[in-house]
């Protein structure tokens, strides 16, 4: 008698959690595990909660672009303008060098009013920067409000034209705006002016403001009732509305020129680039949003950058220039020789500085006739006897003009 035989079931086989694993149709072996319920929803919840956050930071992103990019005024009016005078401009200078043409509006429209009634614009404070194609330096030329200049065919704001004159440079702004003062800068220099912009006296408060205000140093107390400035002497730093006196200030401040207060704004801009390189403001993109939001919000400028990317490139470009290799200086002049209350350029001088910038070549900048040198501060706090001005030019760096770098602060 045979022996039946028994067969010993095999063993469930578990996937875990569990779960017996499902068998495919007919074969009789089991298919593939089915992942339990509790780790798809972990992996589902974590996939969705990344979705959401890209989302989410992707739309805030949009929203702060767009935000920014809509505080920018674009001039077509100018840009129109100078096309139509186009065969009379300067060539363009070497490849990848710009020159911006930065002008001060003393408009006093809507928030400016504050500041006085006078009727339509004039800018008070122009300055040419020239970025060198490597980008390894920067120059920043002021021009004097007084200078007499020849002023060409210019477009007033009721479309009637102008005859050319010889008047104060702060007329051509007075007359046609922004494109009637690049059309008379480029008269004056022979450079080709590739950018401008425009910033008024708030969007000039809101750019202190958002990098915590600029450190300056007064050897006496300064009341100036016109300038609505009143501060002590000494190491102190201003925010907004005391930075804007500042710089405003004329009668209060060294012998009431004109002069005086170009230099001081120049110190004032040169602090102001050196707090922002020294405190990662352009490598930090929660400092830099305020800065941005500050420099866009009250800024008319070219179409070609009148955007935020158009901005960015522009800043981007500049951010690893050093501080000492950015030069701040007056163009050359003299007393007018008809009138002592006007300038007039130094030639050969004046022709020579804009030869250098408009082939990009190198400048050098020494401190003006008469400066005392002042002794640097070293970490100690002790006197390092190194002058507080600009190196003396080498035979090599090309011509030296009476100026200052970014690297020497107000304070030193």
């Amino acid at each position: 008698m045979d022996a039946q035989v028994t067969e010993t079931p095999e063993p469930a086989r578990f996937a875990g959690w569990g779960e017996r694993p499902a068998r495919g149709p007919g074969s009789g072996r089991p298919g593939p595990p089915r992942i339990p319920p509790r780790r798809w929803g972990w992996r589902r919840w974590a996939a969705l909660g990344a979705a959401g956050f890209l989302l989410g930071g992707a739309g805030t992103g949009w929203a702060v672009y767009t935000k920014l990019n809509g505080n920018i005024h674009t001039d077509s009016a100018t840009e129109k303008e100078l096309r139509k005078w186009e065969s009379e401009r300067p060539p363009a200078g070497p490849p990848n060098a710009e020159n911006v043409l930065l002008l001060g509006s003393d408009s006093r429209k809507g928030d400016n009013g504050r500041y006085g009634r006078s009727t339509g614009q004039r800018s008070d404070t122009t300055m040419l920067l020239h970025l060198a194609s490597d980008r390894r330096s920067a120059t920043t030329v002021s021009i004097p409000r007084d200078l007499v200049v020849t002023v060409p065919h210019c477009k007033n704001p009721d479309a009637t034209e102008t005859e050319p004159r010889t008047t104060r440079f702060n007329e051509a702004f007075a007359l046609g705006g922004a494109a009637c003062t690049i059309r008379t800068v480029e008269t004056l220099t022979g450079i080709r002016i590739d950018h401008y912009l425009i910033i008024d006296f708030v969007g000039f408060k809101k750019m202190v403001d958002a990098v915590d205000g600029v450190e300056i140093c007064l050897t006496r107390p300064v009341h100036d009732r016109e300038a609505e400035l009143s501060l002590p002497a000494g190491r102190q730093t201003l925010h907004g509305e005391a930075a804007l006196g500042f710089v405003r200030a004329r009668k209060s401040l060294g012998n009431g020129s004109d002069t005086q207060r170009m230099q001081r704004q120049q110190d004032f801009l040169g602090a102001l680039v050196k707090k922002v390189q020294s405190n990662g403001v352009l490598l930090n993109p929660t400092r830099l949003y305020p800065v941005l939001d500050a420099a866009t919000s009250s800024l008319t400028t070219d179409a070609a950058l009148a955007s935020l990317k158009g901005l960015y490139e522009l800043v981007r470009s500049t951010r690893s220039i050093p501080t000492d290799q950015v030069r701040l200086m007056t163009v050359p002049r003299r007393e007018y020789r008809y009138d002592p209350n006007r300038d007039e350029l130094l030639q050969p001088d004046a022709d020579r500085l804009f030869g250098q910038l408009h082939r990009d070549l190198p400048v050098t900048v020494k401190p003006p006739p008469g400066t005392e040198e002042k002794p640097v501060r070293t970490g100690d706090g002790a006197p390092s006897g190194r002058a507080a001005g600009p190196p003396s030019p080498s035979p090599s760096s090309g011509p030296a003009f009476p100026g200052t770098t970014a690297e020497h602060g107000i304070c030193e």
